[in-house]
């Protein structure tokens, strides 16, 4: 049988039903710490085995998830080692987190006591972070922000981050390419980057910039965001950084700078693409279809693209036909 918080009320008096109920609330979020300290217990032994094997013959060969969404857990504390930051460099900005749950940098921020900066367009989400034992346990600012390449050094140096740091993280499903290029604040070693493989591996393409632009109302697929890998590459080829790879799912790119590469083995295009297997595309009446393969470049062949080398204005159709 189950009693409620009125029927409790009256077997037993209020303040000790409030410490009881104290109680409890802490017994489960003490059962949530011990789980994320197994979880980087594990992460720890793992990040060693990969230290061990190095170098590796593929970035992919270090994944591991602990806190991120797929393997970027294990990709960045392979890169971090292997690009040599230092204690003055554990600085991390990443942006489009949504709740902090699962992202790229948590791992660092828990376990190896980084300091950082997240923002997401959600003040709920940054709230409810501000909130949580992280905020005071760690040295992170989180900052609610609907980011655009115009506001995007503002905001940094608004909170207080410029000059060296370690990583930058990427993932605002739009504008990202647009943005990291304006991007001057900080002086990343590692930047990742979300990007879209549906564009393929042959054109460096980007949506066109619209500092209003959102996913969901894009196009009904929800296939028509970001930019492809190439245009990534030539990008950051531009501002000094080397194109590692992606990791296996095909969704997040890992770059280093040039003066910091040690023995990586930077890649293009032609030998780190990855097709991306996750099928999170849309019917015109916003139901999951499950497309994958050559069916999701169909849905969006015939979309406006920037080639970003020449900044034409064109469609994927249009640079296959001129092929």
């Amino acid at each position: 049988m189950r009693l409620s918080k009125s029927s409790l009320a009256r077997l037993i008096s209020e303040p000790v039903l409030n410490q009881l109920q104290s109680l409890l609330s802490g017994q489960f979020m003490s059962v949530g710490a011990q789980l994320d300290h197994q979880l980087m217990l594990q992460g720890r032994a793992l990040a060693v085995q990969n230290a061990q094997r190095s170098p590796l013959s593929m970035l992919q060969e270090a994944e591991f998830k602990v806190f991120s969404q797929y393997g970027e857990d294990g990709i960045l504390q392979y890169l971090i080692r292997e690009a040599g930051i230092t204690r003055d460099e554990q600085i991390f900005i990443e942006f489009g987190v949504q709740n902090y749950l699962e992202s790229n940098t948590r791992f660092l921020l828990q376990n190896d006591h980084w300091k950082g900066l997240i923002i997401d367009g959600s003040t709920a989400y940054m709230e409810s972070v501000r909130r949580s034992e992280l905020y005071w346990r760690h040295d992170i600012t989180a900052l609610a922000a609907w980011i655009d390449r115009d506001n995007i050094n503002d905001l940094f140096l608004q909170s207080g981050f410029r000059g060296q740091i370690g990583i930058l993280s990427i993932d605002i499903d739009g504008n990202d390419y647009w943005v990291w290029e304006r991007i001057e604040a900080v002086n990343p070693v590692i930047v990742v980057v979300e990007w879209n493989s549906v564009f393929g591996p042959d054109h460096a393409v980007s949506i066109p910039y619209d500092p209003a632009f959102d996913r969901a109302s894009a196009h009904y697929s929800c296939l028509y965001w970001g930019a492809s890998m190439a245009a990534f590459e030539s990008l950051a080829d531009r501002k000094g950084y080397a194109l590692l790879g992606s990791n296996k799912v095909g969704n997040n790119l890992f770059f280093v700078r040039r003066d910091r590469l040690g023995s990586l083995q930077p890649q293009t295009t032609r030998s780190a693409y990855v097709e991306s297997r996750f099928r999170d595309s849309r019917d015109n009446q916003g139901r999951l279809n499950f497309l994958s393969g050559r069916a999701r470049y169909d849905q969006i062949k015939d979309l406006p693209v920037i080639e970003v080398i020449t900044n034409a204005l064109t469609t994927l159709s249009s640079l296959e036909q001129s092929c």
